[in-house]
């Protein structure tokens, strides 16, 4: 999943602050980034106009704001389905986008489920390679059987994520937290 869009799909929500921002991706996409990648994203989208400043607060956090383009960019993001291949990124987008008030999560993962039904379709459409010799016959055999099963699966779990979005349509999202974030490397055992 882009880093990049995922914080302007947060700040959609309203402005946030750098480890602000790093807490709201970690409990929303379960996965940790680096605060070093926050800070060096928000630079790129600022000087590529997606984000701005929002001012900062009695403890000095830098708040930084969606602007109109970065809405956008956002918004196709979310409706647009992402590429075949990394299936964590797929599933950590569609958990994100999940939990985001105000964002059509059954529309996103309608799109991506058509997206792995076309691409299955093509897969099953191709002509047979019964021209070439019998080892790259068998290679493709094989090659067109894994993207076949690949597709199918990812059609089964998107039906699964539509199941679980269309149960509590309401509920599953959550607006950014209030509670601060703490600041630097997470604790270990005692």
């Amino acid at each position: 999943m882009s880093v990049r869009h995922a914080l302007l799909a947060i700040l959609d929500q309203g402005p946030c602050y750098g480890y602000q921002l790093r807490a709201e991706y970690s409990r929303r996409a379960g996965a940790a980034v680096n605060v070093g990648q926050i800070y060096t994203t928000l630079e790129r989208l600022e000087r590529d106009g997606f984000v701005d400043h929002r001012g900062a607060d009695e403890r000095g956090h830098v708040y930084w704001g969606i602007t109109d383009a970065g809405r956008a960019l956002a918004a196709r993001w979310v409706a647009e389905p992402d590429e075949p291949g990394g299936r964590g990124e797929l599933a950590r987008k569609i958990a994100l986008v999940a939990t985001l008030p105000g964002i059509d999560a059954a529309a996103a993962i309608a799109a991506q489920r058509d997206a792995a039904v076309l691409r299955l379709a093509e897969v099953e459409s191709a002509p047979s390679d019964s021209g070439a010799s019998s080892d790259d016959g068998v290679s493709s055999v094989i090659l067109r059987a894994a993207e076949s099963a690949h597709a199918r699966a990812e059609i089964e779990w998107l039906d699964a994520a539509a199941a679980a979005v269309a149960k509590d349509p309401v509920g599953r999202t959550f607006p950014l937290s209030v509670e601060r974030p703490r600041r630097g490397r997470p604790r270990t055992g005692t």
